[in-house]
């Protein structure tokens, strides 16, 4: 798609960027909602040296280099702890997308940090209203937008792995109720 015929809206709340993508085209618009979440590098680097940190302080780790040569010993924590930190980036989400297909339907995509993504398609036919959910828990409250799929007993979560706040939710809520002719209540 050239240029001219995208446009773009975006803003930030703290940890999460909304951005908003508009293709037009034919058949009709591809609406793209994204919710980035934003991390610093350094995040990775504290949690290596806190973890290098906790193994050379601990009482296990003296025993074992009395024992070893310190030359040996080095490199191999520098690698279990890096590959503990690497373990942890992979699973970490870095965004998660709703692509609105006014005539198809909303694709979900979870995208993680080691690059792998995950899609979910649900039909228009099947999707019979998008909800807004305030989830409350013991520790926190959020709010989550789902779907209600005819024929299934459990509403399908967009956002699985992320919380993003209700103001980055609700112009989602609104493009999905748009795509499927629903009224907005």
């Amino acid at each position: 798609m050239d240029e001219s015929s995208a446009a773009a809206d975006s803003f930030e709340n703290g940890r999460y960027k909304y951005i908003h993508d508009i293709h037009n085209g034919p058949p009709e618009a591809i609406d793209v909602h994204r919710i980035v979440l934003q991390r610093s590098s350094q995040k990775k680097l504290l949690i290596f040296c806190f973890l290098a940190l906790l193994l050379f302080a601990s009482p296990p780790f003296f025993f074992f280099v009395q024992q070893l040569n310190l030359l040996t010993t080095l490199p191999w924590s520098l690698l279990v702890g890096g590959l503990f930190v690497r373990l942890l980036s992979q699973k970490l989400v870095k965004k998660e997308s709703v692509i609105i297909l006014p005539a198809f339907g909303v694709q979900l995509e979870t995208q993680y940090g080691s690059g792998r993504t995950i899609r979910r398609f649900v039909p228009i036919s099947k999707i019979l209203k998008p909800v807004l959910n305030e989830c409350v828990t013991p520790v926190t409250c959020y709010w989550s937008l789902a779907l209600i799929i005819r024929g299934e007993e459990e509403l399908m979560l967009v956002f699985k792995e992320l919380y993003p706040p209700v103001k980055m939710l609700v112009p989602i809520w609104k493009a999905i109720c748009a795509a499927i002719d629903v009224e907005e209540t």
